[in-house]
């Protein structure tokens, strides 16, 4: 059963459209910005991905499956965490999309995530997703 939450951040980050992209799917520099975690896939549309790590001193491994993949566009996997408390079923996971639009040299990048199953857990997504924008910006900015 799919929810009706959903959590949407945007960050304008004054880099490239090539250089966010590059962030989004290079796992060296994922684990630069999105705390710390180990990720890994292909990019295909089909394959895993997989998160892993170690948050507050526990062991986490997240996963989920390409749903698209548009270079310099739009990725789209869904998502299921093991620090949820919910259980693996294909409906308790959500669908997390990165979509790029470059402006003047600037990059927009918006994350939204779908099927949040309440409020309180919308509100911690859109937070945690604002961090990792911000990381993401602070990241790439500090090149120049």
């Amino acid at each position: 059963m799919k929810c009706e939450y959903s959590a949407q951040v945007s960050e304008t980050i004054n880099a490239s459209l090539w250089e966010v992209w590059e962030a989004l799917v290079t796992p060296e520099i994922i684990k630069k910005y999105f705390f710390g975690t180990d990720a890994a896939s292909d990019w295909k549309v089909g394959s895993p991905i997989t998160f892993t790590g170690v948050w507050e001193n526990k062991m986490y491994e997240d996963k989920g499956t390409i749903l698209e993949n548009d270079p310099g566009r739009r990725l789209k996997y869904s998502y299921w965490s093991s620090m949820s408390g919910i259980e693996d079923l294909p409906e308790n996971y959500v669908d997390i999309t990165y979509e790029l639009n470059e402006r003047d040299g600037h990059t927009l990048i918006t994350i939204s995530q779908d099927n949040i199953p309440s409020e309180k857990m919308k509100e911690h997504s859109a937070e945690n997703w604002g961090k990792v924008l911000h990381g993401l910006k602070e990241l790439l900015e500090k090149k120049e």
